[in-house]
């Protein structure tokens, strides 16, 4: 049976997917569907062109910030790439600073642009650190430079108050600051800028391209440096007024110490006075600087710099000036320094430079005081008259100098030293030195009595006395102490003009002297130094001095001066020694009995002599005791007359009240004079009887030059 049986078929799996066959249409994928065409309607037609507007605005503004960006950064690199490293940016002056010494080393005035020395942001007191970033850029350590919360505030408020968008407020930051201090990396050449304050204002130009420039350089900063080394630089470079650059100068200056030592107090008020260094310099107005302060401690406090018990201390004890600062003296006398001396180490110095001079801050101290209590106790207070005082050592050293009645004044007119106006009759001691050095007698008589001069080309002229009396036959001890017109108009012929004034102008008046008979009344003109400075070679026994206010000239860090005036001091003689005694003896007698009376001084012998020009329009008195000659000018700036004021009154007054103080605990030196032969010769003095020996003549109109 089973070979009957057919073959069985292979088991083969169902086929999963049935085989397509030819006549089988292949699927197609679908086509998509379109989106229906919306119709616009007129809303969108008439919308359409904005849309396409901002599109297209959408394009251009990412592809310009992409441009702009790029330049950005390619500025940025630019400048970072020219910033030199951190310590030789923290000194930016132009010029150099001028440090004045008295007679004993102390400083008394500071002049040009002063820094301090180089401090850093790691070094200073923390206080100050917190306080300039409190007061200045709360976000310091946060923006990238440039902050732009900052500026849109500062626009706002500068909009709101009626100003453009870059008036005022600035908005900048720390970085911006400094950015600004360094001239954006401009240095200063003399080509491109008259001065320094051209440069200093187009520095501080405020434009969009400027403010862009500065953004791009801040940012430059920031990639260079630390935060820190940008917070050093602003330390050392941000001026506070006063000629300070930097705090460091400014801290030795308002408080006698270093950056480093501020306590809250006194960093907040140098922070304070940023926004206006002039204006809110504590030398200038303490007050206000206290309240700027104060304000600062409060913007510490509010961001966490200081705790309110901290704060609280620190606006119980305001921070106040130093001694030092308070004092400001001897202005006019730095002032005075300051233009003798050689301009490119003075006015015009790129160095630092230090000054000793001849100032005595003493005797400073007591001239200004004794100035003002004058003023304020025996001058009307709707007076406008000003004064003028010069002391100075018989050689010449000049120990102190008040130019006028705002003793504090820097820059000022110097009444001491420019004002050039009449002598009046303290010009008399060089015509009766000069009849002394030819042989007069203090005790030889001259006739007070009416003259007539006859002056070519101007008629005759007829010289007055004060008192407009005439007392006859007088000794010339008398006629000096009394400053009797008519008697010196008489020596002065006798003994000859050109002799008269070659012994003045050997003395030191440099300036011009009338060439008629009235020049024996003092109608030239001279400086009141010039004058006291002559009055000196009276105490010295008759050899001329010159003036002088410098000592000796050095640069900062060098041992050897410069310049030294030590040569200076008493010149080539004049008169005789016997002669300068025996005037000092004449003029002894102008305060013991004559004109100069209110200026006694008790226990000390006083050589003076007063002088009060026409109309009272200047008055002088000038004294010496055995240490110091004294000048005193009063007088009205426009040149109008006093009132009621001679050169034996109010001048004399702040001559005795200046000499009180100046003398108050040294022993009295005695003067220097000689009483001339209680002899006489019987002889009256009157024009023409004179007639000097041809020797001594010519002696003196040469100048005596020895002994």
């Amino acid at each position: 049976m089973s070979g009957t049986r057919k073959p069985r078929q292979p088991l083969v799996a169902d086929r999963r997917y049935p085989k397509k066959t030819s006549t089988q249409k292949t699927k197609q994928k679908p086509a998509p569907k379109r989106k229906p065409t919306k119709k616009r309607g007129l809303l969108g037609w008439i919308f359409a062109p904005f849309t396409w507007a901002l599109r297209l605005i959408w394009r251009m503004t990412w592809r310009l910030s992409a441009v702009v960006a790029v330049l950005i950064a390619v500025g940025v690199f630019f400048f970072a790439a020219q910033l030199p490293p951190v310590d030789k940016m923290v000194d930016g002056r132009v010029r150099g600073s001028v440090t004045l010494l008295d007679r004993d080393g102390d400083i008394f005035a500071l002049r040009g642009d002063q820094y301090g020395g180089f401090i850093t942001a790691e070094t200073v007191s923390p206080h100050l650190k917190n306080a300039v970033i409190a007061s200045e850029d709360k976000r310091f350590y946060w923006h990238p430079g440039v902050d732009p919360r900052g500026i849109a505030s500062a626009v706002r408020i500068n909009l709101r108050e009626g100003r453009g968008p870059l008036s005022g407020n600035g908005g900048s930051t720390l970085t911006q600051q400094t950015a600004k201090l360094l001239c954006l990396g401009v240095k200063y050449d003399p080509t491109v800028w008259k001065n320094e304050a051209e440069y200093e204002a187009d520095c501080r130009r405020t434009t969009v391209w400027r403010k862009v420039k500065e953004a791009i350089y801040a940012m430059a900063m920031e990639f260079k440096y630390s935060k820190d080394d940008i917070l050093t630089i602003y330390l050392n470079r941000a001026f506070l007024g006063s000629g300070n650059h930097g705090f460091e100068a400014a801290s030795q200056r308002f408080f006698g110490k270093s950056a480093t030592d501020l306590l809250p107090q006194e960093a907040a008020m140098l922070s304070g006075i940023l926004p206006a260094p002039s204006r809110l310099a504590p030398t200038n107005n303490l007050e206000r600087a206290q309240e700027r302060g104060d304000l600062v401690l409060r913007l510490m406090e509010d961001q966490g710099y200081l705790t309110e018990a901290e704060t609280a201390q620190a606006r119980a004890n305001p921070a106040t000036l130093s001694e030092q600062a308070t004092a400001r003296i001897g202005g006019y006398f730095a002032d005075w320094v300051m233009d003798n001396g050689p301009g490119f180490f003075t006015r015009d110095t790129t160095e630092d430079v230090i000054i000793q001079t001849t100032l005595d801050q003493r005797i400073q101290a007591a001239t200004e005081e004794a100035l003002l209590w004058v003023f304020e106790n025996k001058v009307s207070e709707s007076s406008v008259a000003e004064a003028a005082v010069v002391v100075m050592s018989a050689d010449g050293a000049v120990r102190a100098m008040v130019g006028g009645r705002n003793v504090k004044a820097i820059g000022a007119f110097n009444r001491a030293t420019q004002a050039r106006r009449q002598t009046g009759s303290v010009f008399k001691p060089f015509i009766y030195g000069t009849a002394i050095e030819l042989g007069f007698s203090p005790y030889d008589l001259v006739d007070d009595s009416p003259i007539v001069i006859n002056v070519p080309g101007s008629g005759p002229w007829e010289p007055q006395n004060y008192d407009r009396e005439f007392k006859g036959p007088i000794t010339l001890n008398q006629a000096m102490a009394e400053s009797r017109n008519i008697p010196a108009v008489i020596m002065n012929e006798e003994v000859g003009r050109k002799i008269v004034r070659n012994v003045a102008q050997g003395f030191g008046i440099e300036s011009g002297i009338a060439a008629g008979p009235a020049m024996a009344l003092g109608v030239s003109e001279s400086t009141l130094i010039e004058m006291t400075g002559a009055y000196a070679g009276f105490l010295n026994g008759g050899s001329a001095v010159t003036p002088y206010g410098l000592v000796n000239l050095h640069v900062r860090g060098d041992q050897e001066p410069l310049m030294d005036n030590s040569t200076l001091g008493i010149q080539e003689r004049v008169i005789r020694e016997e002669a300068a005694r025996q005037l000092t003896w004449m003029m002894m007698n102008v305060v013991e009995g004559g004109t100069g009376r209110r200026a006694k001084l008790d226990g000390w012998q006083v050589a003076a002599k007063t002088g009060t020009t026409q109309s009272s329009r200047d008055a002088w008195f000038i004294g010496f005791t055995g240490d110091y000659v004294t000048g005193v000018w009063m007088g009205n700036d426009d040149n109008t007359p006093l009132r009621d004021v001679t050169g034996g009154g109010l001048p004399a007054d702040i001559w005795r009240e200046t000499m009180v103080r100046v003398t108050d605990g040294m022993t009295p030196s005695p003067l220097p004079f000689s009483v001339p032969p209680n002899a006489t010769t019987g002889q009256i003095v009157q024009e023409n009887e004179f007639e000097a020996s041809d020797e001594i003549k010519s002696i003196l109109e040469g100048l005596l030059v020895g002994n």
